[in-house]
């Protein structure tokens, strides 16, 4: 009786053991198993500069959504899928810039709220953008005269 008392508690030992590493693993990873649930918004930029799907979307600092997606859109344009989330109200006029986070630091999305009555719903698009700054053609443009 006493080694059935020790493998069943090993065995409830290690099932813990693998919860635990599966909750940190879906933590860490910031992956959203149950729930997570937010509306889709989409946002057309000249250029995405190194912007990534799980990349941040932030307003005033304060992370509200992902980017869920970015295609090449009919007009050569990148267009980017946004997944905000469902208690975040976002005006039409509102100003989607794509920022990064540091010198040399991931990219993620900022959003300016607009001032408008009207409120985007799921499936509409962000008429105001401003594109990535490329560092390197800035350099480029001053190191050969063409700024």
């Amino acid at each position: 009786m006493k080694r059935f008392d020790i493998e069943l508690s090993a065995g409830i030992f290690m099932l813990i053991g693998i919860l635990c590493l599966a909750y940190i693993s879906v933590k860490l990873g910031k992956l959203e198993v149950i729930g997570g649930g937010g509306y889709s918004i989409y946002a057309n930029f000249e250029k995405s500069g190194g912007l990534k799907p799980g990349s941040a979307v932030e307003i005033a600092g304060v992370e509200v959504g992902k980017v869920k997606g970015i295609k090449l859109s009919k007009d050569y344009q990148a267009r980017v899928q946004l997944m905000i989330k469902r208690d975040v109200a976002l005006q039409e006029d509102a100003i989607a810039s794509i920022k990064t986070k540091g010198l040399i630091g991931e990219k993620y999305i900022q959003i300016t709220p607009g001032g408008s009555d009207k409120i985007l719903s799921e499936g509409e698009t962000l008429k105001d953008t401003e594109s990535a700054v490329d560092i390197e053609e800035l350099i480029s443009k001053y190191v050969f005269g063409k700024v």
